[in-house]
């Protein structure tokens, strides 16, 4: 008699039968007493590597967070491992470098712990469906989308800001304080994801006003890590470019812009205003307190999971959530 059996003999799933068995509180009552009345009456002893590979089979939820040391992800997280497990899901998390393939780790993950679904938290927007084919599980994209791919709604779900009118807002919040001489720090204004869409954003606003961008106020990191913001920072400030305001598309990196102003004699706000984007909670303690458009992590993050534990259980379609960034107001930016 094995758990596959028990389920088959009580007209349940194999996966309410490892929640009785592991006493998940997500099964009804009805079910659980049936399952308990089934495994008396045949005497079942789960074995405890065969109830780990069922578990592993049924009900475990796999995490792919790109990027390492992001400080947002971080965040994320210990909310996201317990809405997962109070809906009867065993999350599993799986770390990956930026500059690694998030759908060829996901795939990997997927067939190695055979998992029901997947989080996949940073990546490229531009998968194309040849891609996404090696997932045969249910995904979502969280905290970005498929704004460059050739993916059809139906194929894939995200949760997401909608990145260039953040781009567009922060922009506009340091031109309406009357800057026009804006730096930009970003990872590639060409990686087909964040930066990019940010990018295009910020140009949006800068057009809109009738500012022209100097190219020399241009500033990419090839990375989101704060070292490589810090040197990239340093750098422009080398160069000589004037500027009175510096966007950064994260708030990390924003924080390590702060210190190479501050190491070349260039006080925040009073020398050069900064904004950026996430909101983490570091940025209030920062000095000066940064001004950042937060992204609302509770609610990506219940919505992220919602929407996959739906698919997994068959109980909606893919969809496309776009969420709104508000500004929060810190020390960091000044009139002009």
């Amino acid at each position: 008699m094995t758990i596959k059996d028990i389920a088959l003999c009580c007209g349940v799933s194999v996966s309410t039968v490892s929640r009785v068995l592991n006493n998940h509180p997500n099964v009804s009552e009805a079910a659980r007493e049936k399952v308990l009345c089934a495994i008396r009456e045949h005497h079942f002893v789960p074995n405890g590597s065969a109830r780990d590979l069922v578990k592993l089979e049924s009900d475990a939820v796999g995490l792919v967070l790109r990027g390492i040391a992001n400080s947002f992800f971080a965040e994320l997280i210990p909310t996201m491992d317990q809405l997962i497990l109070d809906a009867g899901y065993t999350p599993i998390l799986h770390q990956i470098r930026s500059d690694m393939d998030e759908l060829d780790a996901a795939a990997k993950l997927a067939r190695a712990k055979r998992l029901k679904g997947l989080i996949l938290l940073g990546g490229s927007n531009d998968y194309t469906q040849e891609q996404i084919a090696a997932l045969d599980v249910p995904f979502v994209l969280c905290t970005y989308t498929n704004s460059f791919g050739n993916l059809t709604p139906e194929q894939y779900s995200s949760v997401t800001i909608d990145d260039r009118r953040t781009g567009c807002a922060a922009a506009k919040l340091l031109l309406e304080r009357g800057h026009r001489r804006i730096a930009i720090l970003l990872d590639s204004i060409r990686d087909r994801s964040v930066s990019e869409l940010r990018w295009m954003g910020f140009r949006e606003a800068l057009e809109e006003a009738g500012v022209p961008f100097d190219p020399a106020l241009l500033a990419e990191t090839v990375s989101y890590d704060m070292a490589g913001a810090y040197s990239r920072t340093k750098k422009l400030l080398a160069d000589g470019e004037a500027f009175t305001a510096l966007f950064a598309v994260s708030d990390a990196m924003a924080i390590a812009a702060i210190r190479a102003l501050h190491e070349a004699g260039r006080s925040v706000p009073e020398d050069c205003s900064v904004v950026s984007v996430d909101g983490i909670a570091l940025t209030r303690y920062t000095i000066p307190s940064l001004t950042t458009f937060v992204q609302p992590q509770k609610e990506i993050v219940c919505t992220a999971v919602q929407t996959l534990i739906d698919l997994i259980e068959g109980r909606g379609p893919n969809r496309q959530i776009v969420l709104n960034a508000v500004p929060r107001f810190g020390q960091s930016v000044r009139q002009l």
